[in-house]
C-alpha cells in the first residue's frame, strides 16, 4: 500500500493557524487585579484653614507653589488678545501664551476667556511691565 505524500502535504499547507486568545486574556486580567489590588493611591494631603481660605479665591498661590521667577508663562487655546487694565498688549503673545508678572497673578485680577486674557494690574505695576512676551 503507497503513502499519498501529496494529498497529506497539501492538507498540512492549507490548515490555518488559530490562535486561542482566551488564556492570554485570563492571564492579563489576572495581572491587572493584582497590580490594582497591592497599588497605593493614597496621598499625602496637608490642608490647614489658611489653604482653604487661600484656596477659595480660585487663585494659585504662584509664590509658594511654583518658584521665585518674576514672570509665569500663561497659556490659552487660540490666544489671539491681552489686555491690560483696558490697554491692548497683544504683541506680549507667543505661541498661544503670554508672560505674566508674579505680582499681577497674587495681586491682580486676571479674567481668561477662549482666545482672550483680560488682566487688571494691582496699583503701582504698569501694563508694559504686567505682561511681556514669553521666550520659547
Amino acid at each position: 500500500m503507497a503513502i499519498d505524500v501529496r494529498k497529506h502535504k497539501k492538507k498540512v499547507l492549507d490548515q490555518k493557524p488559530s490562535i486561542n486568545l482566551v488564556p492570554f486574556i485570563d492571564i492579563l486580567f489576572t495581572i491587572m487585579i493584582f497590580l490594582v489590588v497591592t497599588s497605593n493611591f493614597s496621598a499625602d494631603v496637608q490642608t490647614d484653614a489658611t489653604d482653604a481660605a487661600e484656596d477659595a479665591s480660585g487663585k494659585p498661590n504662584v509664590t509658594d507653589v511654583s518658584g521665585d521667577q518674576e514672570y509665569y508663562v500663561v497659556p490659552v487655546a487660540g490666544l489671539n488678545k491681552v489686555t491690560v487694565n483696558g490697554q491692548d498688549r497683544s504683541d506680549a503673545i507667543a505661541g498661544g501664551a503670554v508672560g505674566v508678572q508674579a505680582k499681577v497673578i497674587d495681586q491682580g485680577e486676571i479674567k481668561i476667556k477662549p482666545g482672550l486674557i483680560e488682566i487688571i494690574t494691582p496699583p503701582g505695576v504698569p501694563p508694559e511691565v504686567a505682561v511681556k512676551r514669553p521666550e520659547l
